[in-house]
C-alpha cells in the first residue's frame, strides 16, 4: 500500500514538472474591429507576406509606413498572419469583427429585423442579418442615388 502511494506520488509529481516544463504554445493577441469599421495595426519590420484566414469576415490593405488597414466585413473571428520572405511568422493576430456600436436600433417585426443609424436621426442602415426584403430595397436606394448623383456630375462637367 505505501510503495502504491509513493508510487502514485512520483507520477503525479513528475507530471506537474513536465507540465511546468514543456513549452506553451502562446494565443495570438486579439484584435478586435467592429462591422464596416477599419482599424489600424502596426506590422513588424521585413514582412513580405500578409495571410486572412477568412476575408470574408475581415479585410486588409497595407498602407505605407508598416501599417495595415483592417476592415470588419463580417461577423466572427478570423486570423492574420504576417510572414518574412523565408515564410517565418513575424507576428499573428485574431481578428473580432464584433456587431455596430450602440448608435444602432434593431427593429424587429416577427422573425424580420431592420437596422437603423441614430446618430442623432434614425436612418436605415443595412447589416448583415438584416431581412432580405429591408436588405435590398436600402441597397437598391443607395444605388440609384448613387447613379443620379454620378449622372448630374458628368452633366456638370460637360
Amino acid at each position: 500500500m505505501a510503495r502504491r502511494f509513493c508510487t502514485q506520488a512520483a507520477f503525479g509529481l513528475l507530471l506537474a514538472v513536465a507540465t511546468l516544463s514543456a513549452p506553451r504554445a502562446h494565443a495570438a493577441e486579439v484584435f478586435p474591429v467592429r462591422l464596416d469599421q477599419a482599424a489600424l495595426l502596426k506590422l513588424p519590420e521585413k514582412v513580405s507576406t500578409i495571410v486572412v484566414g477568412n476575408p470574408m469576415i475581415a479585410d486588409v490593405a497595407v498602407q505605407s509606413g508598416g501599417l495595415v488597414v483592417v476592415t470588419g466585413k463580417g461577423y466572427g473571428a478570423t486570423n492574420l498572419l504576417a510572414l518574412d520572405r523565408t515564410g517565418t511568422v513575424l507576428m499573428e493576430r485574431s481578428i473580432v469583427v464584433k456587431g455596430p456600436d450602440s448608435t444602432s436600433v434593431s427593429v424587429y417585426r416577427g422573425a424580420e429585423r431592420e437596422t437603423f443609424s441614430c446618430t442623432p436621426d434614425c436612418e436605415r442602415r443595412i447589416t448583415l442579418g438584416d431581412s432580405a426584403n429591408f436588405f435590398t430595397q436600402t441597397v437598391t436606394q443607395s444605388d440609384v442615388r448613387t447613379g443620379a448623383a454620378t449622372a448630374a456630375g458628368s452633366r456638370a462637367a460637360r
